[in-house]
């Protein structure tokens, strides 16, 4: 049985990966501070978590997974702090600290996503201390830029994984499996003819004067643009009625829509099943869109490529 740990564990995306390839596995602690994100990861679980600090924590899994909060690495945050100290992205230092205190004992694999702005020169700092702590440690560190439409879901939705393992042994990004990626169509609860809930229409003016197919151009200062959806949708964040979001879909009438809080859940690697638990957990008011529900989805990772990644792990028979 293979024991792992998450910290900033959001809705246990390492989880569900490991579940979908039917690896045995126990999870002997999970770490957030969210309370709507743990009584969800409680729900698809079936634990009675409570919310806590990853700070203070001292446990011994085989892997160890942590996905730090990203709005100070992030491109997209115009006053985002970077390495600053009292910024969010110091928090994935605290994993290190996590490993000091386990003494001699090491988990053997430590798996860190983040957005690609962590590799910006304002991050870069944290980032680099972090690895050269993880060597101290014994690590060896390797590291990409991994996007989710190699791994067959249509999003586009780049994102830095840094893998440390023990004993010299080095993480191989080229034994990834890649997969083509599928129709967005497999994806969509509505067809562009479909009778759309009016929750889910555009019609307020700041945002149609935004939609790009509309003002291919944009002026003055404020040029952030809403894309329309082809082949596959752009990041999912917390929202998507602001821009930029993930995209909006064109309907067969002159109309446009967002994303419904299902289809984040689909392009995030989760099942029908899941979002159906979640659905019981927050409840969606009549004629409203869940906030809930989109920022749930949209500080995940995807699963399909954490599958990917563990396929490695356990082919490469890392963990022994």
């Amino acid at each position: 049985m293979i024991k792992i740990l998450e910290l900033f564990g959001g809705i246990g995306a390492p989880r569900k990966a490991l579940i979908n390839l039917g690896v045995n596995h126990k999870c002997i602690d999970y770490v957030e501070w969210q309370q709507n994100r743990v009584k969800a990861y409680n729900a698809l679980y079936d634990h009675l978590h409570k919310p806590q600090d990853v700070r203070g924590w001292n446990l011994k899994p085989d892997i160890l997974v942590h996905g730090s909060p990203c709005q100070d690495n992030s491109r997209a945050n115009n006053n985002r702090k970077g390495s600053a100290e009292d910024s969010r992205s110091q928090l994935m230092l605290e994993t290190l600290r996590v490993i000091k205190e386990m003494g001699e004992w090491r988990p053997r694999v430590v798996i860190w996503e983040n957005v690609k702005g962590v590799l910006d020169k304002k991050v870069m700092p944290v980032f680099n201390y972090y690895l050269q702590e993880m060597e101290s440690l014994g690590y060896t560190n390797s590291f990409d830029v991994l996007d989710a439409r190699n791994f067959g879901i249509p999003h586009a939705r780049e994102r830095v994984f840094c893998i440390s393992l023990l004993d010299n042994e080095k993480f191989d990004f080229s034994k990834l499996e890649h997969k083509p990626m599928r129709s967005i169509k497999e994806f969509l609860e509505y067809n562009p003819d479909d009778n759309i809930p009016e929750q889910y229409i555009i019609n307020i003016p700041s945002m149609l004067s935004k939609i790009k197919e509309f003002n291919p151009k944009p002026t003055g200062s404020y040029k952030r643009q809403l894309d329309v959806i082809m082949d596959y949708c752009y990041t999912i964040t917390e929202r998507q009625d602001r821009c930029p979001n993930a995209g909006i879909i064109r309907l067969n009438r002159p109309q446009y829509r967002y994303l419904t809080e299902r289809e984040c859940w689909r392009l995030l690697g989760f099942d029908d099943e899941d979002f159906d638990l979640m659905l019981k957990e927050f409840p969606t008011k009549e004629g409203k869109r869940n906030a809930t529900l989109y920022a749930l989805a949209g500080n995940s990772i995807v699963v399909d490529v954490l599958e990917a990644i563990f396929k490695v792990i356990l082919d490469k028979h890392i963990l022994r």
